[in-house]
């Protein structure tokens, strides 16, 4: 490669002695320009696409015409056949099709989307209860399980030493004729949807009116308790409240001490609590 010598360039080639390499390309340029605006300005008329013969009977293909391809169009979505591609079989039926000799029905612009029948909420019909949500009263998201599923009181703060925490809600599962039937406990009636109240068979009040703010009826106790059965725990040693005095309630009274009394006080207000849910809410469980 040492030895190469380049003879020839492009620069060289261009400059040649005798040759006017710019005079002549640029002539041809200017003539290709000018047969190209001629042809704008007067197009020439579209020639058929079959193939023509010649004198000696040879066939010469169609020359290629850029201002006239939109005729193509056509042959090369449907491959020369007479096929209408904007044509649809919809609504058909497959009889009708066998026996069928017009052609099918135009495709519609926009086709109706067929409405699917929404699917059917699930309604439970699992009782609710409601509970005070203060750490004063006797039955409290700690004990609520041992007083209506156990029927023995156990304090709260028994039930914190013990290392239980308090959860949203209880689940009460309560066996009677062989059949378990759960109810559920809440002590925030927030949660509870519109549809939830239908449920809500019973309310252990603990005295302030307070408690049924933002409760449907407007909030009147008065109101509430002629669709709730209402309950009040109290010890037997106390004085009773005196708005629960006033309201409809039924009062169940406990010892501080006396612990075998509890089953027997406390059956009682199961037995309440089903005569109101088969007068009132016989579509519940229970």
């Amino acid at each position: 490669m040492s030895l190469e010598r380049l003879g020839r360039t492009r620069t060289t080639i261009l400059q040649r002695p005798g040759k006017d390499f710019a005079k002549n390309v640029f002539a041809v340029l200017q003539s290709i320009k000018e047969e190209e605006k001629s042809a704008i300005a007067c197009p020439q008329p579209q020639q058929p696409q079959q193939s023509s013969r010649t004198l000696l009977g040879q066939t010469q293909p169609t020359m290629y015409n850029r201002y006239n391809q939109e005729r193509f169009r056509g042959k090369e979505e449907t491959a020369g056949f007479n096929i209408e591609t904007m044509a649809s079989y919809r609504g058909f039926t497959l009889k009708s099709l066998e026996s069928a000799t017009e052609a099918p029905l135009p495709l519609p612009r926009s086709i109706p989307l067929v409405s699917r029948p929404q699917p059917v909420k699930r309604v439970s019909k699992i009782p609710i209860i409601v509970i005070p949500a203060t750490t004063t009263s006797i039955i409290t998201m700690f004990n609520v399980k041992d007083i209506l599923e156990g029927l023995r009181f156990v304090g709260s703060e028994e039930k914190r030493s013990r290392g239980c925490r308090r959860v949203n809600e209880v689940l009460i599962q309560r066996r009677r004729d062989g059949v378990t039937v759960p109810f559920r406990v809440i002590d925030n009636i927030c949660k509870l949807e519109r549809e939830d109240w239908d449920r809500v068979v019973a309310v252990f009040v603990q005295g302030p009116a307070w408690q049924f703010k933002g409760w449907p009826w407007g909030g009147k106790p008065i109101e509430i308790f002629c669709r709730i059965k209402g309950f009040h725990l109290m010890w037997d040693e106390m004085n009773l409240d005196s708005n629960v005095a006033k309201w409809a309630v039924r009062v169940i009274q406990l010892s501080r001490t006396k612990r075998y009394l509890d089953v027997a006080n406390l059956k009682g207000f199961w037995e309440i609590l089903d005569e109101h849910m088969s007068k009132n809410k016989p579509h519940l469980r229970f």
